[in-house]
């Protein structure tokens, strides 16, 4: 199989889930910047949110460039991933509602955790199907930010039960982490391909 389809259906699901998390946002009763303030912590869900959705999506599409064939380990693998990301609009939603409360915080972290794993789950089943001279495998490399992130939500999940402020923290951090462009998997392609 062709990844075309796979490719279609997950940047499909993540539009959705993006549309989600903004439509779930209540606008203020109330014309004074003082009611802005009132709804922050739903406002700084979102755009932390709509960062980890969006880093999915980037790091997802540059993954899948490296793919050439599509098997069933695979889509079920992608599926696994579309599954946790799915939930990020539910976790968003209760953590800011309920200003960064422990449980919310917890959760927010353990969804972050699985979507990682997930991540990591469909990076191994491209590697594996790819075979032993993978693209894929060639760029990862040692990939301390891929080793990072379950560590960072690990540790934010319980820690959320006595600092739910600085888990959210330890959140934020690992989404600035991600943000700083990779381009292992372009330079690999690049060189690949000359």
């Amino acid at each position: 199989m062709g990844k075309t389809r796979l490719e279609a259906f997950s940047d499909g699901v993540i539009a959705i889930l993006i549309t989600i998390m903004v439509l779930e946002m209540k606008v203020p009763h109330g014309g004074t910047l003082d009611t802005l303030l009132e709804v922050w912590p739903v406002f700084f869900s979102y755009i932390l949110s709509f960062i980890y959705v969006g880093i999915y999506w980037n790091n997802h599409h540059h993954m899948l460039h490296t793919c050439h064939r599509v098997t069933g380990g695979i889509l079920w693998a992608n599926l696994h991933l579309l599954f946790w990301l799915s939930l990020i609009p539910f976790a968003s939603g209760w953590v800011g509602e309920n200003h960064f409360a422990s449980a919310p915080a917890a959760l927010y972290g353990l969804v972050l955790l699985m979507a990682a794993i997930a991540y990591f789950i469909l990076q191994q089943q491209i590697i594996a199907t790819q075979g032993p001279d993978s693209i894929l495998k060639k760029a990862v490399g040692t990939d301390w930010k891929g080793k990072l992130s379950p560590i960072t939500y690990a540790t934010g999940i319980p820690l959320a039960f006595w600092y739910p402020l600085v888990s959210m923290a330890l959140y934020v951090t690992m989404a600035m982490i991600w943000l700083i462009p990779d381009r292992r998997i372009e330079k690999v392609l690049r060189n690949h391909d000359a």
